[in-house]
């Protein structure tokens, strides 16, 4: 008879978020696997639980490896609890693949329901949360981030992304650059924690306060692409458009790329528009009024 897998979900800042199950769990596991063992160990002596099971470290470096342990002694009739170090297995997090394994081979898979940062920052953002993307972590070399932004500039659902702290800074300014700088968002910090903080306003904005430095666990939640106007917008209302986005800081050669992308035209038609707009004189372009 085959086992189970079960992914628990763990604190992600005040252990008094734990669900109740959790705790029974790790005193009946015949395995536990945890990101991090120390941390583990911190939160059975918070949780007062003893465990009695094995624990065997299942992270990033060694997922690959251990997960075909894990997978036998599922299939083998063990009880095997996957955690990580905050929130649901899987999300940004080990998982996946003991989860494939587990499927692969007939094994029951379940969960206990458990607290994540992807949920908490949307509820907490302020921005619409009925469709939503989650993007995980943005790539670290500024060209690839830039790219796999682009890839969903046009995403109408509201976007959320973890990043680390000392990424955040670089990570906002180009969100600003290929989103737009008046683009809403909100920069959640060490959700359930003593210290945390939820700073809202526009991309721009947000980017100019993280180069002040910014610490702890960071989730960014980003308003979705505004909807194209059926029928495509005239002239006027392009150049109102690009006018918006400077007042909000944002560069001149950004906003048209950012309104045409909206627009769904080549940029070339808005920056003539914008062109034609300054040429009439006062009151016609971007910034007048």
């Amino acid at each position: 008879m085959s086992g189970t897998l079960v992914l628990a979900g763990t604190p992600i800042g005040d252990v008094a978020d734990a669900p109740p199950r959790l705790a029974a769990e790790l005193a009946g596991a015949d395995i536990v696997a945890a990101e991090d063992t120390r941390r583990l160990r911190r939160l059975t002596r918070a949780l007062e639980v003893e465990v009695t099971g094995r624990v065997v470290s299942y992270f990033e470096g060694n997922e690959a490896a251990r997960t075909p342990e894990l997978a036998e002694a599922l299939a083998g009739g063990a009880r095997v609890l996957l955690v990580t170090d905050a929130g649901m297995p899987s999300v940004s997090d080990p998982g996946y693949r003991l989860v494939a394994a587990a499927v692969e081979r007939g094994v029951r898979v379940t969960a206990v329901p458990g607290p994540s940062a992807v949920p908490t920052a949307l509820a907490l953002s302020g921005l619409p949360v009925d469709r939503f993307c989650f993007e995980g972590f943005l790539p670290r070399k500024a060209g690839e981030r830039q790219a796999r932004l682009r890839e969903t500039a046009g995403e109408r659902r509201t976007l959320v992304y973890f990043e680390a702290p000392h990424r955040l800074a670089a990570a906002l300014e180009a969100m600003a650059e290929v989103y737009g700088a008046g683009r809403r968002a909100a920069v959640c910090r060490e959700l359930t924690k003593t210290y945390e903080e939820v700073r809202r306003g526009p991309l721009g904005e947000l980017a100019e306060w993280a180069r002040q430095g910014v610490r702890g666990e960071i989730t960014v939640v980003v308003e979705g692409a505004p909807a194209a106007v059926p029928g495509g917008l005239d002239a006027a209302e392009l150049v109102r458009r690009v006018a918006v986005r400077e007042s909000a800081g944002e560069r001149r050669k950004e906003a048209i790329a950012a309104v045409a992308r909206e627009a769904g035209v080549p940029k070339r038609e808005v920056f003539d528009a914008v062109v034609a707009a300054k040429s009439a004189g006062p009151g016609a372009g971007p910034g007048a009024g």
